[in-house]
């Protein structure tokens, strides 16, 4: 899905765009930004051949909703969108936007749930946090067939190839430490 690409560089702090831009990763994934500054972000980021994955949940000034989501896909035109909210994927879907299906794995009620959510939505991919949890990446895996995506608390690069080993296709982090050159 991300062209081989295992580490997706995600821009929590706009200062970290430029050395983002100059990572081998092909997808940028945007994080906590504001309405008014998405469309020039994107348009930069795309005029620098890279795809952008945006967090909807996360933009300021938009409520996280079937409308935000309209105006983001027809008005800003990200690549994909990352959202913890069904009816904001399921528009994305209808907008032809690569859709991942963001998963706080907390305890097992949660991860009953989100087999609940996975199996209503069919998101492209999924992502799931914390990903320092090896063993329910596998599982997740296993029981959807669903790409998985690994992110939080990922501080090392030891607990970067763990969560591969696992069967994670990429790993999100705004650690600028383990974005590769």
């Amino acid at each position: 899905m991300f062209n081989n690409t295992t580490i997706l560089p995600a821009i929590r702090d706009l200062k970290d765009i430029d050395k983002a831009i100059k990572m081998d990763s092909e997808y940028i994934v945007l994080l906590n930004t504001h309405v008014g500054q998405l469309k020039s972000l994107v348009k930069m980021i795309k005029s620098e051949n890279k795809k952008v994955l945006l967090h909807a949940d996360l933009v300021q000034g938009l409520k996280n909703d079937e409308f935000a989501a309209q105006f983001l896909a027809q008005d800003i035109r990200p690549d994909g969108l990352i959202s913890t909210r069904r009816n904001v994927l399921m528009t994305a879907k209808k907008a032809n936007l690569i859709t991942i299906q963001r998963l706080f794995i907390l305890d097992s009620l949660a991860l009953q749930s989100s087999y609940q959510m996975l199996k209503t939505i069919q998101p492209d991919c999924v992502e799931i946090l914390p990903g320092v949890i090896p063993h329910i990446i596998k599982e997740i895996y296993e029981e959807t067939k669903i790409p998985i995506i690994a992110g939080g608390l990922i501080r090392s690069h030891e607990e970067v190839q763990s969560a591969l080993d696992a069967g994670a296709i990429a790993i999100t982090t705004s650690n600028r430490d383990l974005w590769k050159k």
